[in-house]
């Protein structure tokens, strides 16, 4: 499943501010094949690639996405973008439309999977909500255990992860206001 609009905004966002491909892959460490792949929705960018991006021009991930999302929008199993968690290693659902106000996400984690080999911080505020399964998530130092039904709010400038260290998938959403660049 595709990341529907990435292309045409991030050409739009390029072109406001006067880059080409090669100015913008200076920028963001990114190479101009891949900026070309997403331009023409050839390949899905990573949430890595995407706040990467969105860090070059000072603007929310949210905006490279769709600049007017709906004012009603229905969130429907099977016609959901997926972006790639900030390391690549879990695959996130979009369960809004992204307003740049707030991003709500889904994710499965495979027993002994990681979202990252390291804790990262980011500036927002944080929410997971585990629905099935047990979810370790890593806070700085501390690892707090997270059970189905149980949810985590927490400042995600503190380097973080989550892990599943159980034998069983775990299943959770994320909610995380402002969306981080």
């Amino acid at each position: 499943m595709s990341v529907h609009g990435v292309g045409p905004q991030l050409k739009a966002l390029r072109t406001r501010h006067g880059l080409s491909l090669r100015e913008l892959a200076a920028r963001s460490g990114l190479s101009a094949t891949l900026l070309s792949q997403v331009e023409r929705e050839v390949t899905e960018p990573s949430l890595s690639t995407l706040r990467r991006l969105a860090g070059v021009f000072g603007e929310s991930v949210a905006s490279l996405f769709d600049s007017s999302p709906p004012a009603v929008w229905i969130s429907r199993p099977g016609a959901r973008s997926t972006l790639a968690g900030p390391r690549g290693l879990v695959a996130y659902e979009r369960l809004t439309p992204g307003n740049g106000r707030l991003e709500v996400l889904r994710a499965v984690l495979p027993p002994g999977a990681a979202t990252s080999t390291e804790p990262w911080a980011h500036p927002s505020t944080e929410c997971a909500y585990v629905v099935a399964g047990t979810l370790s998530v890593q806070i700085g130092d501390t690892v707090h255990d997270v059970l189905a039904g149980e949810s985590i709010t927490f400042d995600s400038s503190q380097p973080h992860l989550y892990r599943n260290v159980t034998d069983s998938p775990v299943e959770y959403l994320v909610s995380v206001t402002p969306p981080s660049p």
